[in-house]
């Protein structure tokens, strides 16, 4: 994994955390790096890629409260383009087999920048999203999104990107 994809999916994934806070939810970390550091005291005897190993990598990101008290799953990819790698049609199957999350598609190429994906994820080999403003159980304010979005635009975006219009 390059340096650069992982420090922008962890600045995706904190971008996704605050705003969605923001808006009034409760967000809570919840995924593989969360509790991992909880694994390594296991280390001889923890293998990533036993059935068990395989299944708390594929643990969500978050889990979301919105505002009513419905807690959801939620993981949170970063991707320069919107469009899937080849080797994310396996991973979505896993994800949704094991766990069924709403996960959120941030990418830096073209707006919207964030999109949110609901299982079944892919239809005719083909990502299905909506924009997050789309996402009413969360009540994301359209000002505040926008900010957001500026700040996908100023800091995610690869320095060979030609500006935003």
């Amino acid at each position: 994994m390059n340096p650069e994809s992982m420090l922008k999916g962890r600045m995706a994934e904190t971008l996704f955390e605050e705003l969605i806070r923001q808006s009034g939810n409760i967000v809570y970390r919840f995924g593989y790096e969360a509790i991992v550091q909880n694994l390594t005291q296991l280390e001889e005897k923890f293998d990533r890629y036993s059935e068990v190993g395989e299944r708390i990598r594929a643990i969500p990101d978050f889990i979301v409260i919105d505002k009513a008290g419905k807690p959801e799953f939620v993981e949170v990819k970063f991707r320069w383009k919107p469009e899937l790698h080849e080797d994310d049609y396996k991973k979505l199957e896993k994800i949704e087999k094991l766990w069924s999350p709403k996960i959120v598609f941030v990418n830096c190429w073209e707006q919207p920048y964030f999109r949110i994906s609901e299982p079944p994820y892919v239809k005719n080999k083909k990502l299905v999203t909506k924009t997050l403003l789309d996402e009413k159980n969360w009540k994301i304010d359209k000002e505040l999104y926008d900010e957001y979005e500026s700040l996908v635009h100023r800091y995610l975006t690869p320095t060979l990107v030609p500006p935003k219009n």
